[in-house]
């Protein structure tokens, strides 16, 4: 028997996935929360399988979530959840370590088909994302910037999208300023971008930041 945590900042969304996931016999505890640090309270309260975990919550960005649950929780699964398309946040959240990408568009049989791969210790991957996967491997000149990044530049780049200081993002991911101002350098080196300005405005244009 499993117990499924639902991370989302939409009620409605929550609902929904709930429904699906009791109507499952091997699915005993279905869990909620609606933000970043609910999530990460409910993770050191209560013993939880699997997370579904929306990539944009209000308080905390969900691959800072998943890094939390990577050192803080790493018996814990993940599966990440967004309304954007695979190509632009599936390659990094999974070299991140979630075990799978999933998007909200997918119908009610994908998500379980998801969940029950995820909580069988496999990582799921759609049809979608296989072929990205497999277009990242040969060098598809035609895959989008960031997936240059490493995984920490990602999360920097994010943080940075979204007008974040060089100080506050060292503060809040416990590494020194030097630090930080290392991965700006080389992440707009990555990109070719000369100044934040430049990182914010390819974010807005992907829908990587709302």
């Amino acid at each position: 028997m499993s117990r499924v945590l639902i991370a989302d900042d939409h009620a409605v969304v929550r609902a929904g996935f709930k429904q699906f996931l009791e109507a499952d016999p091997t699915i005993n505890a279905v869990g909620e929360a609606a933000s970043g640090n609910e999530t990460l309270d409910l993770l050191r309260k209560q013993d939880w399988d699997l997370v579904l975990l929306d990539i944009h919550m209000p308080d905390r960005s969900g691959l800072d979530i998943l890094r939390h649950i990577q050192t803080g929780h790493p018996a814990v699964r993940v599966l990440v959840m967004s309304g954007l398309p695979e190509q632009q946040y599936a390659v990094n959240v999974l070299r991140a370590g979630a075990s799978g990408y999933l998007s909200k568009d997918s119908a009610p049989e994908e998500l379980m088909k998801a969940v029950r791969t995820v909580l069988s210790g496999r990582r799921y991957v759609s049809a979608a994302l296989a072929e990205i996967l497999v277009a990242d491997l040969d060098g598809d000149p035609d895959k989008p910037l960031h997936a240059r990044l490493s995984t920490r530049e990602f999360q920097i780049f994010c943080k940075l999208a979204a007008g974040r200081g060089v100080s506050d993002i060292a503060n809040e991911l416990s590494l020194s300023v030097k630090t930080v101002s290392t991965y700006r350098s080389r992440i707009l080196e990555k990109m070719s971008f000369n100044a934040n300005a430049d990182i914010t405005s390819y974010a807005l244009r992907n829908g990587l930041i709302q």
